[in-house]
């Protein structure tokens, strides 16, 4: 038997706010998170911007003590969790904790704090170095720490996939619920990996924006004269049970999970595959599994990152999966906005694309101004549109050559 998977809370801290409501307000109005860094020496570096969170203070949700020990993407994802659980109505532990599950992912983990620490290992030794320092940095440390907070002792699981995890932890989480084997799933993403060596690495592969004098155009996702992505950060956390359990609680549900797809291109570390063959199939096999058509489809929530690979790609892909259907479907990013959030851009992508089915509104691609001949699409440019949105996909591409794509439905 195979049980259907509702989503029934939302929870995110983003560089447009630290709650959903905020986020949601901001993305409309064409607001950008985007801006220089000014407490870094990155003189040198050819992108000195990013898309931070602002104004963010964990001992909101946990003890001065414990937010010393704890890593910020850790304290991000606590965060989005308790707007998550209020959403929901839920109180933490369940009845039956063992079907409760977490399902967190990253994709950089801890990498500040390893910059921090090396540099005070080599200038001062072995004994200045933080004893919590590697519980802090270990990828799978927001998801157990989560699973703490919730006293959940089903499976803890911690997806790896690049800029693609956020969409694997909640197809991992659809998994779990349409087996059985859980009623309850905690699942999304995090990432706080603001910090040279990171800013560096990625400058050096070309991915990065050099728009350092225009912050709020440095992202352009589709757009011709599109140069890079900036690297942004922050949390999403979605509530998913079993519908059943939903409904028994009288839970408010905000959309179903039908569909899940992941493929790998199997082409190269970072570039992606220039025919989107295998992101197309992605998103084929999501549509296979929520048994819609091509043409069912109202809206795609893209990667749309704002390389010039990435999202002539993602376009090829788009075409593949709905054939003609493709030039009447919406298709927006986000990341113009709140820049690429790595491990966390897919589970933010997801929580925007229910909150977009709830509000009846799909966001903007903010920074389209002079389209591209390969990116010939409806990409929503510049101003949400209001729409009726029943069916939408929601798409994440990562390094490696990784590919996942989300079905959700409207409830009713």
């Amino acid at each position: 038997m195979q049980y259907r998977v509702v989503i029934t809370g939302l929870g995110v801290v983003s560089p447009l706010g630290l709650n959903l409501p905020d986020t949601w307000n901001a993305l409309l109005a064409g607001q950008c998170g985007i801006s220089p860094i000014e407490d870094l020496d990155l003189e040198d570096f050819p992108c000195r911007l990013a898309a931070r969170v602002r104004d963010f203070d964990p001992t909101q949700y946990m003890s001065s003590k414990e937010a010393r020990r704890t890593a910020r993407q850790t304290q991000f994802a606590l965060a989005a969790f308790e707007e998550a659980r209020r959403q929901a109505g839920l109180d933490f532990p369940l009845a039956d904790p063992a079907r409760l599950a977490v399902s967190i992912g990253s994709a950089l983990g801890g990498t500040p704090i390893i910059e921090e620490q090396a540099v005070i290992l080599h200038a001062q030794g072995p004994r200045r170095i933080n004893p919590t320092f590697v519980p802090a940095v270990l990828v799978n440390m927001p998801a157990c720490q989560l699973a703490i907070q919730a006293g959940a002792s089903g499976p803890v699981l911690t997806p790896a996939a690049a800029c693609t995890t956020g969409i694997v932890a909640i197809g991992d989480a659809l998994r779990l619920l349409q087996r059985g084997e859980a009623d309850v799933v905690i699942a999304g993403g995090t990432e706080a990996a603001i910090s040279p060596i990171a800013l560096a690495s990625f400058g050096r592969l070309g991915a990065l924006s050099t728009r350092n004098d225009q912050p709020e155009l440095a992202c352009q996702p589709f757009d011709a004269q599109r140069d890079g992505t900036v690297v942004g950060e922050g949390a999403a956390i979605l509530i998913m049970e079993r519908l059943e359990h939903a409904q028994q609680r009288g839970a408010r549900i905000l959309a179903e999970v039908v569909g899940y797809g992941l493929t790998c291109d199997a082409y190269h570390q970072v570039m992606p595959e220039p025919t989107g063959a295998q992101a197309g199939r992605a998103m084929a096999l999501a549509l296979q599994e929520a048994g819609w058509e091509p043409a069912q489809v109202d809206y795609i929530c893209a990667h749309g990152t704002g390389t010039p690979l990435n999202d002539a790609a993602e376009t090829q892909a788009i075409k593949q999966a709905l054939g003609e259907h493709a030039y009447r479907t919406a298709v927006s990013s986000n990341k113009a906005q709140v820049g690429h959030m790595l491990g966390a851009a897919g589970a933010f992508s997801a929580v925007i694309a229910v909150q977009a089915i709830n509000a009846g509104i799909i966001p903007p691609t903010a920074n389209l101004q002079n389209p591209d001949p390969e990116c010939d699409l409806d990409y929503v440019p510049r101003r949400g549109r209001p729409a009726a949105l029943r069916r939408v996909l929601v798409n994440a591409f990562g390094f490696g050559g990784q590919n996942g794509c989300l079905a959700l439905q409207a409830w009713e």
